[in-house]
């Protein structure tokens, strides 16, 4: 097959593509102030040639990057705030019985520690608990703040950091939940617990991705 010689508007499209894709073709035709009828064709024959590739409900890729780099460059446009799930959170004065209840009934394996206004203190895992359980202290005297790992200790996401990012921080502090936080004052000391970002979030995005779906 002979080399395809593009147009000043296909190559257009291309560098559009590359940099900011995946990208809709009613994206692709608002930048460069066209319709998107006008495009189809170019479009059409750049998919067919193999410089873009195409997936409903998505877009246009630039065929020439693997796909693990589309799928990492869609993790790093997704934003923590817009995949956090909803924050299952104690006092700290509450007792360690009581923590394990909750950890049971809301199934979930780390539970967020907040003082008054939701501002975070500390987070408890199964493992803080399970210390205190299988010792000799009473589980209904011990509160959970003596057992919880402590600020500024902890390890926590904004709103407006990726979902790559998150990701990042689970493998590489090997934890399963990160308190999605919003910082109060300039000092980033007092955060207020907004949601979470779990393991289970991130399974998730990856079967919906697998899918071609939006997310």
């Amino acid at each position: 097959m002979g080399t395809i010689e593009l147009t000043k508007r296909q190559g257009q499209i291309l560098e559009i593509v590359r940099t900011e894709g995946p990208i809709t073709g009613e994206q692709i035709a608002d930048q460069l102030g066209l319709t998107r009828a006008t495009l189809r064709p170019d479009l059409a024959i750049l998919t067919m040639a193999g410089f873009l590739e195409a997936r409903p409900r998505v877009g246009y890729f630039y065929a020439g990057k693997k796909n693990g780099q589309i799928f990492g460059e869609q993790l790093r446009k997704m934003l923590i705030k817009e995949h956090k799930a909803v924050p299952i959170v104690i006092a700290e004065n509450t007792s360690v019985y009581d923590a394990i209840v909750t950890m049971f009934m809301e199934d979930v394996g780390t539970i967020f520690v907040v003082k008054d206004h939701g501002i975070l203190a500390g987070v408890v895992s199964r493992k803080d608990l399970l210390k205190v359980a299988i010792g000799k202290q009473d589980t209904h005297e011990v509160p959970v703040s003596l057992t919880m790992t402590r600020m500024p200790n902890i390890v926590t996401l904004t709103g407006d950091e990726t979902v790559y990012d998150g990701a990042k921080k689970l493998i590489d502090y090997q934890i399963d939940s990160i308190p999605v936080v919003k910082p109060l004052d300039d000092s980033g000391r007092t955060l207020e617990v907004i949601g979470r970002f779990t393991k289970t979030t991130i399974a998730k995005i990856f079967v919906e991705l697998g899918e071609n779906k939006e997310v």
